[in-house]
């Protein structure tokens, strides 16, 4: 019966599939036209606007709270300075080299400095700050990521200003991490979401590798930060969902979710091609979850789902911990996030799914995938820390289980360096049978979680477990 029953949902699945307007919103999404999905740039706006419209075509609802089929989100980029100096005692830094501002307004003065550790909130408890510039670690114990390096950061320049300091300098002292690398990266337009007046604290980082600046020598500083230029973006989030047919089951989520944002333009390859398409980052992606909303708009489970499109992952998961902390949907409604990343594919005869064993639901993906003649893998590199680095992280953190299915990888090899955040990262470059593969066994697989008559839970011992209880009220 089972079997019969999982058969009849492929067959469905494969009824309702259009193969050709499928490639029709990949070929668009990952045109030259959309001058890859910068969300910095204003071609963003054809792409989320491409998105809404397919979403209400099929049928999808529009949330409450949201405006239309968009999550707004208050973006800000700021520009490195035109110029950046500072002493500490006789340490010199200058902007580029062994300094990073990374946000707020231009300024300049001698300033007392107040050493505060890691900048947690207890390191601030009783400390008068006001008027000095507070001077901490990068990140928090056991926080070095560089995502948790930015929302530390950001938390840390947030209590700083609300307690009266003119600046948060973060010593950078991971040793693991390259300075030059960093520097390299972080020496231009920043993307951020806009905080308000603690966005304006000037944030600094310094290196110090060393970790010399301790003491008697973090009295004061002279600092000269010159031509600061911060301007606001429109952000937007993509969203929709549609109502499960289960009386009780209707009030669990399954949240489909993928980043359609990408790169943009960067430097030209040999033939002179600078726009960065992302057609597996994440353009096929964002075509699954398209495709999804269509079929279940006709085939609703009994679970509802939700699908999110999310802006700014590659400007460090923006969106998607926008909404995570802003939530249209309360989070302990949300049951499981089947979300799609991806770098690229080197085996079609397989689906990676990063996170894959985690949860006590995940059998249902290698059964679905299974039925078009794949095979779900676990991620063979877990070196690269995948996990947290893709969109489902900011859900995993509070508590949701929350794999990503992606394509089919079996190392980071030359094969997936040669598209990955590369020009060449193209549809005619894509295998587009191995896509609808792709598409159709994303769908069976949120089916059968959305259909479960088991609630998807993290499995014993891993370590969002704990969080995961707390936040469905499991303890």
């Amino acid at each position: 019966m089972a079997s019969s029953l999982a058969f009849g949902q492929k067959k469905e699945i494969e009824k309702h599939f259009s193969e050709k307007d499928a490639i029709s919103e990949f070929t668009y999404l990952a045109s030259d036209e959309l001058m890859g999905r910068d969300p910095a740039r204003p071609e963003m706006k054809l792409a989320y606007t491409f998105i809404a419209d397919q979403l209400e075509k099929a049928g999808a609802n529009p949330l409450n709270g949201a405006e239309g089929f968009y999550q707004n989100i208050p973006f800000r980029l700021s520009s490195p300075p035109k110029s950046g100096t500072m002493k500490i005692g006789e340490s010199e830094f200058s902007q580029g080299k062994n300094l990073l501002v990374l946000d707020g307004k231009s300024f300049s003065g001698d300033y007392e400095l107040i050493d505060l550790g890691f900048g947690l909130e207890e390191d601030f408890s009783g400390k008068d700050v006001k008027g000095k510039i507070v001077v901490t670690n990068v990140g928090a114990p056991n926080k070095i990521n560089p995502n948790q390096l930015f929302a530390e950061g950001r938390s840390k320049a947030t209590r700083a200003k609300e307690a009266g300091a003119v600046a948060l300098i973060e010593r950078f002292n991971i040793p693991s991490v390259p300075w030059q690398m960093i520097s390299g990266f972080l020496n231009r337009a920043q993307m951020s979401i806009d905080q308000g007046a603690a966005s304006d604290l000037p944030y600094i980082w310094v290196e110090d590798v060393k970790n010399e600046l301790v003491g008697d020598k973090l009295k004061s500083a002279q600092v000269d930060v010159a031509g600061k230029v911060n301007t606001p973006v429109e952000g937007k989030n993509v969203v929709a969902w549609i109502e499960g047919t289960d009386p009780s089951l209707k009030n669990e989520f399954i949240l489909l979710s993928a980043h359609y944002d990408h790169v943009g333009v960067g430097t030209p390859d040999a033939e002179g091609d600078s726009i960065y398409n992302g057609a597996r980052d994440n353009a096929v992606g964002t075509v699954a979850v398209i495709n999804a909303a269509k079929y279940f708009a006709k085939n609703p489970p009994k679970r509802s789902v939700l699908f999110a499109l999310w802006t700014a992952e590659e400007k460090g998961l923006l969106g998607s911990g926008y909404f995570a902390n802003n939530p249209l949907i309360p989070l302990n409604q949300i049951v499981y996030n089947l979300n799609i990343d991806n770098a690229g594919y080197n085996d079609t005869s397989i689906i990676t799914v990063i996170g894959l064993g985690r949860t006590n639901a995940d059998f249902l993906i290698e059964e679905a995938v299974a039925e078009f003649g794949i095979t779900a893998k676990a991620d063979p590199s877990p070196e690269q820390g995948l996990y947290d680095r893709s969109d489902n992280v900011n859900f995993a953190r509070k508590g949701i289980p929350a794999p990503s299915f992606t394509l089919g990888f079996t190392a980071f090899d030359d094969e997936i360096n040669k598209y990955y955040h590369k020009a060449a990262d193209e549809v005619d470059s894509f295998d587009l049978d191995y896509a609808q593969l792709y598409w159709k066994s994303y769908i069976l697989s949120a089916e059968k979680i959305a259909n479960w008559d088991q609630k998807p839970t993290w499995v014993a011992g891993d370590k969002y477990e704990e969080i995961g209880k707390e936040l469905y009220g499991t303890k």
